[in-house]
């Protein structure tokens, strides 16, 4: 069974930084998801696709998938690039 182990970036929803300091293991897909005939939602045989374990540090995260015998991938985290900027640069006329 394969897992992912990630931390999540701040949504587009989001205004602040808070509840990003979690690392999350999530199962990938193992069955293809198909819309339901009655419903019309989308449905899979596989019940993994629905667990999201938080942890809070990387390390932690791959004890876990290494002790449940995972094999998993970790994705790098992405860091904040802060660019200094003035509130005068706004104005600030520029040449085309």
């Amino acid at each position: 069974m394969r897992a992912r182990i990630y931390r999540p970036s701040k949504t587009t929803m989001q205004s602040g930084r808070g509840r990003l300091d979690k690392w999350v293991l999530e199962y990938e897909v193992q069955t293809p998801r198909r819309p339901e005939p009655l419903m019309g939602w989308v449905a899979s045989g596989d019940t993994l696709n629905q667990v999201r374990l938080q942890f809070d540090t990387e390390e932690d995260a791959v004890a876990f998938a290494r002790r449940k015998g995972l094999t998993y991938d970790v994705e790098p985290e992405h860091r904040r690039r802060v660019r200094p900027r003035n509130y005068a640069d706004n104005f600030r006329q520029r040449p085309r």
